[in-house]
């Protein structure tokens, strides 16, 4: 783990749709709000838009750990079995706004045919502007990351088999 790193969480589930109807960014940049809300009671919204660069990007808002996040996810690879986001993400806490980098990594590999595993990888790291932030209250940042990690861990976890499930719903609709 990184000096900075406050999280590393990764949990896999299984889908069953065959790799070749699996996309996972077309999943996630058309993903209907109603069904991102379904996939974890922390999602409070989603939608799509791109990067002043052009590149796509998924905006999510959640609530982890009583603070309410809004996520930026911006893709750095999009291939229909592999899809990398990165977030400089907003972070309300009861002390004011800061932000908190995250990336967010979806992956499918097949295991037999018509059976893949998901995979759901997000890891955190603390901004300069997170870190001053918890110097000037006086909060060790190891102290924070103690405290921080059980409740991202368990987030990712019950999420992904719910992520995994709509990205079959989404392949067997497709053609």
């Amino acid at each position: 783990m990184s000096e900075n790193q406050i999280v590393d969480s990764s949990f896999s589930a299984i889908i069953n749709a065959p790799i070749e109807k699996i996309d996972i960014p077309k999943w996630c940049f058309s993903l209907p709000e109603k069904e991102y809300q379904g996939c974890s009671p922390a999602h409070i919204a989603a939608g799509f838009t791109t990067a002043p660069d052009g590149k796509r990007m998924s905006i999510n808002v959640e609530t982890i750990g009583g603070s309410l996040m809004v996520q930026h996810y911006v893709e750095t690879l999009g291939e229909k079995d592999h899809l990398i986001l990165d977030s400089d993400s907003d972070v309300f806490t009861p002390t004011g706004r800061v932000t908190i980098h995250v990336t967010w990594e979806l992956s499918v590999r097949e295991i037999e045919k018509g059976r893949c595993e998901f995979t759901n990888r997000v890891q955190s790291f603390a901004t300069k502007e997170m870190l001053a932030s918890l110097d000037r209250q006086g909060i060790p940042f190891e102290i924070f990351r103690t405290q921080r990690q059980p409740m991202s861990i368990a987030h990712n976890k019950g999420e992904t088999p719910l992520f995994a499930a709509s990205i079959e719903r989404a392949a067997l609709r497709s053609n």
